[in-house]
C-alpha cells in the first residue's frame, strides 16, 4: 500500500484522495522535469481563465474575477521562467500526461452544466497543484525550490476559492457540492495508476493514496 503523506499543508478539502509518497518520490527525482511542467501548467491556467471569458462574455462577474486571475498565472509563469533560465533551462515541450484531457471529459456538453463542470474541473486542478506544490515546499530537497513552491502557495488556494465562489453564486451550494463530489472522483480515476517511465513525471501525473 501507497504511505499517505501527513502534510497538514497539503490537504485540500477538494480533493477526493492525497496525493502518494511515491509521486513526491518522483518528482523530486527529477526537479528540472516537473519545474519544466510547472511553466507550462501556469501558462494553461491562464488560457483557461481567458477561455472562459470569452465563452461567457455577458456574465460580467465572471469577467471581473477571472481577468485578475489569468493575469496572477501569467506572473507565477514568468517567475518559473526566469528560474528556468537561471538555471540553464529552456522551456521545451513535455509530454502532457492525460489528466487534463480526462478530466475535460468529463464536462458536459450543454448549458449551464457546462460552466459548471468548466468552472469546478479548474478549481480541481488548481487544489491538485496546490497539494502538490505544499509537498515540494515542505519536502524538495532543492533550497530554492522550496521557496519558489512557498510562495506560489497562498495566491493557488486563493484561485480554487474563486473557482468554488463562481460556482456556488451561480449555481448554489447544493448543486455545486454534488457536481464536485463526482467530479472529484473523476480527478482521483485520472491519478490512478503507476507511472510508466521515470521520464514522464510532472505536476499531474500519476499518484494518487489509496487510502485516506
Amino acid at each position: 500500500m501507497t504511505a499517505v503523506l501527513e502534510n497538514p499543508t497539503a490537504r485540500v478539502k477538494w480533493l477526493a484522495a492525497p496525493s502518494s509518497a511515491s509521486w513526491l518520490e518522483q518528482a523530486n527525482a527529477r526537479p528540472d522535469l516537473v519545474l519544466i511542467d510547472h511553466a507550462h501548467c501556469e501558462r494553461k491556467a491562464a488560457g483557461v481563465a481567458l477561455q472562459l471569458m470569452f465563452r461567457y462574455p455577458s456574465d460580467e462577474g465572471l469577467g471581473a474575477l477571472l481577468s485578475p486571475l489569468a493575469r496572477e498565472e501569467l506572473e507565477h509563469f514568468e517567475l518559473v521562467l526566469q528560474l528556468l533560465q537561471r538555471r540553464g533551462l529552456t522551456l521545451r515541450p513535455l509530454p502532457a500526461p492525460g489528466y487534463g484531457a480526462t478530466l475535460t471529459t468529463a464536462v458536459r456538453k450543454g448549458e449551464p452544466e457546462r460552466m459548471l463542470d468548466s468552472c469546478l474541473v479548474a478549481g480541481l486542478i488548481e487544489a491538485r497543484s496546490h497539494e502538490r506544490m505544499a509537498l515540494l515546499a515542505a519536502h524538495s530537497n532543492d533550497g530554492e525550490l522550496r521557496d519558489l513552491y512557498r510562495e506560489l502557495l497562498a495566491s493557488e488556494a486563493r484561485h480554487f476559492g474563486l473557482y468554488w465562489c463562481l460556482c456556488e453564486e451561480r449555481f448554489g451550494r447544493e448543486v455545486t457540492v454534488a457536481r464536485l463530489q463526482e467530479l472529484a472522483a473523476a480527478e482521483v480515476a485520472a491519478l490512478s495508476g503507476d507511472l510508466a517511465s521515470p521520464e514522464l513525471v510532472r505536476m499531474h501525473s500519476v499518484g494518487v493514496a489509496a487510502d485516506r
